[in-house]
């Protein structure tokens, strides 16, 4: 059997999660769960986080109407940041964009001048 066990404790009980789209591996935003967080995830199949500004659980799309369905959740080898896929509706970004990662800092390849 696997052990499952995240390591909350590392981090001051918070764990990043990197978020993508399922179907195309876009990362979509870089959140924080807490235990409690990371629980209703599972119960739900919704992405929940920890909202460090605010002290408090958060919903994906309980405000905003732009939900996060999981499709599924990898830890890394030392079990203290999690990958999840999911479903988007709507927007990932609060600005309204899909994506968090939409303001480019370096070009990269093919953008030779």
């Amino acid at each position: 059997m696997t052990d499952n066990r995240l390591d909350f404790a590392k981090q001051d009980g918070l764990i990043p999660v990197i978020v993508t789209d399922f179907k195309t591996g876009q990362v979509l935003m870089l959140a924080y769960m807490n235990e409690d967080s990371y629980q209703l995830t599972l119960e739900t199949k919704q992405m929940h986080y920890w909202s460090r500004t605010r002290q408090e659980i958060w919903h994906k799309g309980a405000t905003s109407g732009h939900y996060q369905y999981v499709q599924s959740i990898k830890a890394d080898c030392d079990r203290d940041t999690l990958l999840a896929a999911v479903r988007q509706e709507g927007a990932a970004c609060h600005t309204g964009a899909y994506s968090c990662f939409f303001r480019e800092i370096y070009p990269g390849f093919g953008k030779e001048k």
